[in-house]
């Protein structure tokens, strides 16, 4: 078996030079580092995980933490696990998902990812000792990464405004948070930027709720008139309301969602969707993370990574 000592020959270097590029290598110049690992790749020399861990005085081990209910038909979680899974692998983390913040601290962990925390949510966040990264826009000035929510649906404006649908209507979320506020800020400036009138219409987020606003609200639709939903569940409402009450889509009639996981796709004509780089978010949120433990917990900022709009049956094309 290939010894710590056997690196440092091949190299030419001390142990303590091999163990510092192991476990420190922020200590290290890049030159030296490139020897070692060169070395280390010769004799395919991999480091003991748990060794690197109690040298550091580490668990490797991430937790991530969903404060919201979860809809296990939908892919939307286990999409991002997989993204965070991946982004841990390369470093030799393990990851740990927890459901219920008061088994969040029951084991130890180095730091933790958590999606769907809530402005109340802050004065318990900030009682967390490791380093935390959200999953998922904030106005606290917590590090997050996100999709860029307000481009998204600004790409989904201009598009039905450029197919000349005369009326377009959003159908929002009905939470207050930075995700929906961004999503709205996008379509009401692009429509203002055209000189036209935003008209929105929050509700849950739920197919059911959706089908039931158009279904009770129908005369008051003419042709020509798209829904921009802030949500696939949202859209897959509008889509069937729409087919009940007569419209013809994407005709008469558009829908277009945003997330693009699941729904999209089992949506009879498919959704036209801003879809989500979910499984790249959750390799950058691993990222984010380890690299801010790694600087021993400073600020890392936000990202917002933009969207794609992908179209499909449910708009003109």
């Amino acid at each position: 078996m290939v010894t710590l000592s056997d690196v440092a020959k091949e190299a030419n270097v001390s142990k303590m030079t091999v163990s510092r590029v192991i476990n420190h290598p922020e200590q290290v110049t890049p030159e030296l580092k490139q020897l070692v690992e060169q070395a280390m790749a010769i004799l395919h020399y991999r480091p003991n995980s748990a060794a690197k861990a109690l040298a550091n005085n580490r668990t490797n081990v991430i937790k991530f933490l969903i404060l919201e209910d979860v809809d296990t038909t939908e892919p939307y979680y286990m999409t991002l696990l997989f993204g965070i899974a991946r982004g841990l692998d390369r470093q030799q983390y393990a990851l740990q998902l927890v459901t219920d913040r008061e088994h969040l601290d029951l084991d130890h962990a180095d730091g933790y990812i958590i999606t769907g925390a809530r402005s109340t949510d802050c004065q318990w966040i900030d009682q967390l000792a490791k380093p935390v990264v959200l999953f998922g826009e904030n106005r606290h000035g917590y590090d997050f990464i996100d999709t860029d929510n307000k481009l998204g649906e600004q790409q989904a404006t201009e598009y039905a405004l450029a197919k000349n649908y005369q009326s377009i209507i959003f159908l929002g979320i009905d939470v207050r948070e930075p995700f929906e506020y961004s999503r709205e800020a996008g379509y009401i400036n692009t429509l203002q930027r055209h000189q036209k009138v935003p008209q929105i219409h929050r509700m849950g987020n739920h197919s059911h709720e959706s089908q039931h606003f158009i279904s009770e609200n129908w005369r008051k639709f003419a042709r020509n008139t798209v829904f921009i939903c802030a949500s696939d569940r949202l859209a897959l409402g509008a889509v069937r309301a729409i087919q009940q009450n007569g419209g013809r889509i994407p005709n008469d009639f558009g829908v277009i969602g945003f997330d693009g996981v699941f729904l999209d796709q089992v949506s009879n004509p498919k959704l036209t969707t801003v879809k989500q780089p979910v499984v790249q978010l959750g390799e950058l949120l691993a990222r984010m993370l380890l690299q801010k433990i790694a600087q021993s917990g400073a600020q890392q900022g936000e990202l917002l990574v933009p969207p794609k709009l992908v179209l499909r049956g449910t708009i003109r094309t």
